[in-house]
C-alpha cells in the first residue's frame, strides 16, 4: 500500500507547485483590481544606437535588448506596493526586487521606501514611489530562474485586451539593405521582413498615447500559387512566456527596428518606434522555382485577438547569371 501511495503524493505535491507557479497577482498600484494603461510589453524593442541618424544610425552599433517586463503607466509620486508578499532586496537607488519561494519581482524607477531584507506585505507595504519624469513602473517578474510575461495565465489580473494586432507589411530586401525590393520581381539571396504592431488595450496617457507595443506572438508561411507550401507557420517572435537570448536581438528583430521615443546618439526622437521581424534573414531564391509566392504573416496578442496579412511576391532568377539576377549595365570607360 505504502508503495502505491508515493507515486500519488508525488503527483500531489506537483500539483502543488503547478498550481502555485500558476496563481494570479494583482496590479502593483491601486486600485489593485483594476486594470491600468501599459505602455510597453514584454518582448518590445529596446535600442540605444551609439550613432547619430544621419551617419549609420540605424545599421550601426549601440545597445539592444527585449524588454524583460512590462510598464505600467503611473504619474510621478504613485505608491507602489509587492503583487505578493517576500523579502525585499534593493536593486539599486531606483528599483527594488521581491522574493518569495520560487517567485521574484522587480520594480523599476521608483524611489525606494524599504531596506535590504525587509519582509513587505503584499498590498500593504508601500515599496517606493513612482519617480519623476518617468510616468510608469516597470515590472518584471521571474519564475524559477526564467523571465516570464507578466501578462501569461497565472500573472497580472485582472487584464483585458480587445485590440488586434496588424501586419504593416510584408517585403523582400537585398542583402543588408533596408530598402525593399520590387515584389514583382525578387531574385538572388534576400531578406524577408515583416513590419507589426499591437495597439495597448487602454489608452496610454502623455508623452507614449498612440504608441505601439509588440505582439505576442509573429509567424509566417510561405507557398507557391497553385503549388505546394515550403513554410508552414514558423514563429519569428514569441514573446508569451519568456524571452529568447538577448544575443537574438537582431535574429527576432530586423534592422531598421526602433523603439518607442528612440535615441541616436544624445538625439532622443519623440516619435512612435517600429517593429520590424525577421521571417527569414537569409533566403536564396534561387532554391525555389520561378513563379508567383505568397507570404502570409500572422500575429497576436496574449488574449489571442489576432490578424494576418499576405504579400505576393514574384521570384524571378535568371539562368546564366551570378547572383540569379539581372546584371546592372556596366558604364562606359
Amino acid at each position: 500500500m505504502r508503495g502505491r501511495l508515493l507515486p500519488i503524493l508525488a503527483v500531489l505535491v506537483l500539483a502543488l507547485v503547478v498550481s502555485a507557479g500558476a496563481s494570479a497577482y494583482p496590479w502593483p498600484i491601486k486600485p489593485f483590481h483594476q486594470q491600468h494603461p501599459i505602455r510597453a510589453n514584454f518582448g518590445d524593442p529596446r535600442t540605444r544606437f551609439w550613432n547619430t541618424m544621419l551617419t549609420d544610425g540605424l545599421q550601426g552599433p549601440g545597445l539592444f535588448q527585449f524588454h524583460n517586463g512590462i510598464d505600467i503607466a503611473a504619474v510621478e509620486g504613485t505608491p507602489v506596493y509587492p503583487v505578493i508578499s517576500g523579502t525585499a532586496r534593493l536593486i539599486d537607488a531606483a528599483a527594488v526586487a521581491v522574493r518569495s519561494l520560487g517567485h521574484k519581482f522587480q520594480y523599476f524607477h521608483i524611489i525606494p521606501a524599504v531596506h535590504d531584507g525587509q519582509h513587505v506585505v503584499a498590498g500593504r507595504t508601500v515599496l517606493g514611489r513612482v519617480i519623476r519624469g518617468v510616468n510608469h513602473v516597470h515590472l518584471t517578474e521571474i519564475r524559477g530562474r526564467r523571465v516570464w510575461n507578466p501578462l501569461a495565465t497565472g500573472g497580472i489580473v485582472p487584464y483585458r485586451d480587445r485590440t488586434i494586432p496588424e501586419v504593416d507589411a510584408i517585403m523582400a530586401r537585398p542583402g543588408s539593405s533596408l530598402l525593399p525590393l520590387d515584389p514583382a520581381e525578387v531574385c538572388g539571396t534576400v531578406s524577408l521582413v515583416a513590419a507589426a504592431q499591437d495597439t495597448p488595450p487602454l489608452p496610454v496617457p502623455g508623452t507614449f498615447a498612440g504608441y505601439p507595443v509588440a505582439p505576442a506572438l509573429v509567424t509566417w508561411s510561405l507557398a507557391k500559387l497553385g503549388g505546394p507550401r515550403y513554410v508552414t507557420d514558423v514563429p519569428a517572435a514569441d514573446f508569451r512566456t519568456t524571452l529568447p537570448a538577448g544575443r537574438a536581438f537582431w535574429d527576432v528583430y530586423a534592422r531598421g527596428s526602433y523603439q518607442n521615443v528612440p535615441r541616436f546618439n544624445t538625439q532622443q526622437y519623440f516619435m512612435p518606434g517600429r517593429f520590424l521581424y525577421n521571417l527569414a534573414e537569409t533566403m536564396d531564391t534561387r532554391s525555389f522555382p520561378n513563379g508567383i509566392y505568397e507570404v502570409r504573416v500572422h500575429v497576436a496578442d496574449m488574449r489571442g485577438n489576432n490578424s494576418e496579412g499576405v504579400q505576393q511576391f514574384t521570384i524571378a532568377n535568371r539562368a546564366g547569371t551570378e547572383t540569379g539576377c539581372r546584371q546592372a549595365p556596366k558604364s562606359a570607360p
